[in-house]
């Protein structure tokens, strides 16, 4: 009886191990979504400095990732706008998931979905610039929702989430060129309070309401504070 005990406290040890080491391994997920994203060697870079990704592209989110050097562990959607049914060949069936073009989610959607689905804490979404305003809009209130991206990255903006209920990611403390155009919106239904330190016009007094936003403030110092005492908010870095 002993040794079945131990048995099974092994069994029971290895898998937490193992559900540990995959939690750790996919702290941060990313979509590359259709759209215009960063040129491919900043893309390298900014991803070769994180390590332990879980990469989804979505649609034609494929062709970003592979100009940038970067294999996806899965591809997901109608792939109507993907440019070369070819590419998908390269890549193993089963991690290939193809959806109809009429469905009521949009490619960016069920990528996400997976992402959270493999235990991804953290998701970013790179692309989705330019192209159709209602594809932007549309990922634009996916950081409305009650699990939210973190970050959006395209070809001229870099868009951060912050969220003061979210003890992980209240502040934004970023190193900046002094200059740098900062934009901020309030998402959700508030209340929204605000601090701030480095910015031409501060935030600590402004008294948010619905519709209002802080559009092109400017970033005095070399490193910028941005605090969601409450409520969440979308930071927009031009580059």
């Amino acid at each position: 009886m002993l040794f079945a005990n131990c048995s099974l406290l092994f069994v029971f040890s290895s898998l937490a191990l193992l559900f540990i080491t995959c939690y750790l391994l996919f702290v941060i997920g990313i979509v590359f979504t259709g759209g215009e994203g960063p040129e491919p060697q900043k893309l390298k870079r900014l991803l070769d400095d994180l390590g332990g990704l879980l990469i989804v592209a979505a649609d034609s989110g494929l062709a970003l990732a592979e100009a940038a050097g970067i294999k996806p562990d899965w591809i997901v959607g109608d792939m109507d706008s993907l440019d070369s049914k070819n590419r998908l060949s390269l890549y193993p069936k089963e991690r290939v998931i193809c959806y109809p073009v009429d469905k009521d989610y949009t490619d960016t959607e069920i990528a996400l979905a997976l992402l959270w689905e493999k235990t991804s804490e953290d998701a970013w979404i790179i692309g989705g610039g330019g192209g159709r305003l209602a594809h932007i809009f549309a990922i634009r209130d996916l950081f409305e929702r009650e699990r939210y991206p973190r970050r959006w990255i395209t070809a001229r903006e870099d868009i951060r989430c912050i969220d003061g209920g979210d003890a992980k990611n209240s502040v934004l403390t970023l190193a900046v060129e002094q200059g740098k155009l900062i934009s901020v919106f309030p998402l959700g239904g508030g209340p929204w309070k605000t601090g701030s330190k480095g910015l031409k016009w501060e935030l600590d007094n402004v008294l948010w309401e619905r519709g209002l936003f802080g559009l092109s403030n400017v970033a005095v110092t070399d490193e910028i504070e941005i605090n969601a005492k409450q409520g969440r908010f979308m930071i927009v870095l031009e580059e």
